[in-house]
Formats: C-alpha cells, structure tokens, sequence
C-alpha cells in the first residue's frame, strides 16, 4: 500500500508521541511536526476516513491496525538511517534531520544493505527488515 509521505509523518509522529506520552494529542502533533492546528485537523480526518487512526469525539487519537503497521515501518526506517548516518559521523541532529527524508524514498534494498551494515558495526540491533 503506498500512502503519501506527508501521511507516514503524521502516523510516525504518532507512534513516537504514544511511546513518549502514553496517548497522542492533536497539540502534541502540531508541536512535533511544526504544522498548525488547523493542518493537524485535516490530516486526522484524511487518516481517520482511510481507516488507519480511531478516534473518539475530543477523545484521544488511536493507530488503528493498518496505521500501526505504516508507522512502525518508518519509524523503523528512521531509527536505522539515524544510527548509520551517526556512524558514518554526521552529527546527531543533521542525522535525525536527513533520516526524516531519506525514510520514505530509500528502495528496500538500500534499506536491508543499510540495516546489515548498522547490525556489523554498531551496538544497535535493527530486526526484522527483511520483512518489510
């Protein structure tokens, strides 16, 4: 299933703010991704309609199944492209930065070669990136 890249941002983002808070607010959203409130509205009805969030009238928002599953994968991505990049010496930041966009575009291919790479030379143990 492909999805926009904007989309993947917003269901990444959530997942990182449901690992930090427990819960994920529009605000925490808007926050993170430096967007409006207004735009946060918008693309949570847009994932909400396409079935990959739930959420309850003012309630908090929930990654459905099929969200869940787009979310990991990229928050998997980043956390692999952040640690390579980290080895290769680019400074923290800069790394965090260029994962977010190298994410969504890199071929599985680049992605499984980058993920042996990491698993051979660091202490970081990426899994399962075959089965993407």
């Amino acid at each position: 299933m492909k999805i926009q890249q904007s989309a993947e941002d917003y269901l990444e983002t959530m997942l990182m703010l449901e690992e930090k808070y427990g819960y994920i607010r529009s605000i925490d959203i808007a926050k993170h991704l430096g967007v409006t409130k207004p735009s946060v509205s918008y693309a949570v009805k847009r994932l909400k309609e396409s079935g990959y969030i739930t959420m309850e009238a003012n309630g908090p928002i929930s990654l459905a199944p099929p969200g869940r599953k787009i979310a990991n994968r990229i928050y998997q991505r980043h956390k692999a492209l952040t640690s390579f990049l980290k080895i290769l010496g680019v400074d923290e930041d800069q790394a965090e930065e260029d994962a977010c966009k190298i994410e969504h575009v890199i071929s599985h291919d680049t992605y499984v070669a980058i993920c042996k790479f990491v698993n051979e030379n660091s202490d970081v143990v990426i899994e399962n990136y075959e089965d993407e």
